[in-house]
């Protein structure tokens, strides 16, 4: 078996910037691979600031609990580059990554490309190769010029909740990220949005308006109501409920009502309340408030606490974090806590002081473009929590278990890239 390993490092240096964002690019090596853009099935493209990988993993539960072949494209990774691109329903084998990574490579001709670009290109090529009944498809950063938004076959889109995040990038006000993100819209082409701040939602009407984009508003056209037993989901006088998702949070419930309100809308498809309840039960999605519960990072603490893993790295994500802490028993929660250079430590810790006893600090292992763990020490003291640095996570778990009483919470957050290396040291 081939090991794509090796042609993903050699890709990662084909363009000396981290992020350049344009279409240009993509487009020139679509073209020459014979456009698999246009060849994949009907695509659904989901942009926004937090829940965009929640939603598309709960609409393809419930696809393929209804027996649809489902194409998924989701990124970052948490522990290998596979699970990024899913074929009618299973990961990506070594073996055809590698064949599709070769020949973007050996097409693309070491021209300066972005990794994303180049790998996105991949997955379209291994979509357009595969029979399925539907393309679930993720932005990586923004829409309009997001490498994802080379496709010209969406049948529908969806925007989530739309936050402050990749300000460098999108822009450093809510109305201009909004009006990056609905970049995705295309004419004639329903979007469905998630409940919005008013100037997000303003830039968003606007764009719709600019591309005649039919729009699908929470609060109007649909709403979710959600309480400790299930969701209401209620579309013009049409009333049905359903379970809780699988997943843990309020906010899980408000992306489930997207996911219901986007599955209601597809066309072509039809799936019963039964299938949709079936997919949100059993929906499977890691380092979204995943309880960890065995392994040898969760070996590291005492059965006294309970421990908890999740990728949120921007202040929406933190207000989702700290609704989930208000509804739960009040217990003492340490915050282990690791973030990238480029985010927002402090945005991201002011919503969880309240529910917050003490923070232990990490940097994040691989990445250079970390905060170091003293910084967040810093900026966590400074808002009046109790920080320790400490120089990697069991470290942080040692010290919790040492210094702190049972029973209580301790939270790994800040990154996904955090998450994803606690996964794979977890086994």
């Amino acid at each position: 078996m081939s090991d794509p390993q090796p042609i993903l490092e050699r890709l990662l240096h084909l363009h000396p910037k981290l992020i350049d964002l344009q279409l240009d690019r993509v487009w020139k090596l679509l073209g020459e691979l014979g456009a698999p853009h246009l060849k994949m099935p009907p695509v659904v493209h989901v942009a926004g600031t937090n829940g965009k990988g929640s939603v598309i993993a709960m609409m393809r539960a419930a696809l393929e609990a209804a027996g649809y072949k489902v194409h998924v494209y989701t990124s970052p990774h948490l522990v290998r580059f596979n699970e990024r691109i899913r074929l009618a329903g299973r990961l990506i084998e070594d073996d055809e990554l590698t064949e599709v990574l070769e020949i973007c490579e050996r097409t693309n001709n070491n021209r300066p490309i972005t990794f994303f670009e180049i790998t996105t290109a991949a997955a379209f090529l291994a979509f357009s190769r595969r029979p399925a009944d539907v393309t679930l498809l993720e932005t990586g950063l923004g829409g309009r010029l997001d490498a994802t938004n080379a496709i010209r076959n969406a049948v529908l889109t969806a925007i989530t909740p739309v936050s402050m995040d990749h300000q460098q990038h999108l822009g450093d006000t809510l109305s201009m990220i909004a009006g990056e993100k609905a970049g995705i819209l295309k004419k004639g082409v329903p979007c469905v949005t998630a409940l919005q701040p008013r100037d997000a939602e303003n830039a968003i009407t606007e764009k719709a308006a600019a591309v005649s984009a039919p729009l699908v508003i929470e609060g109007l056209d649909w709403t979710v109501r959600h309480g400790p037993e299930g969701i209401v989901i209620n579309a013009g006088g049409h009333i049905r409920e359903f379970p809780l998702p699988s997943l843990e949070g309020p906010h899980q419930a408000q992306n489930a009502g997207l996911a219901v309100a986007l599955l209601d809308r597809l066309p072509g498809f039809t799936l019963a309340d039964g299938q949709i309840a079936a997919g949100l039960k059993n929906t499977e999605w890691p380092a979204r408030l995943q309880r960890l519960r065995r392994g040898p990072i969760r070996g590291a603490l005492g059965p006294e606490f309970a421990l908890w893993l999740d990728g949120g790295h921007n202040p929406g994500a933190a207000d989702a974090l700290a609704a989930w802490l208000a509804q739960r028993e009040p217990l003492p929660l340490h915050l282990v806590f690791g973030m990238l250079n480029t985010k927002d430590p402090e945005g991201f810790l002011r919503p969880l002081v309240p529910y917050v006893h003490s923070v232990y600090s990490v940097p994040i292992k691989g990445q250079e473009n970390c905060c170091s763990s003293a910084e967040l020490a810093r900026v966590a003291t400074g808002l009046g929590l109790t920080a320790t640095a400490c120089d990697d996570v069991r470290g942080a778990l040692r010290a919790i278990r040492a210094n702190e009483i049972g029973p209580a919470r301790v939270l790994i957050a800040g990154s996904l890239y955090l998450a994803g290396t606690v996964l794979a040291e977890n086994g």
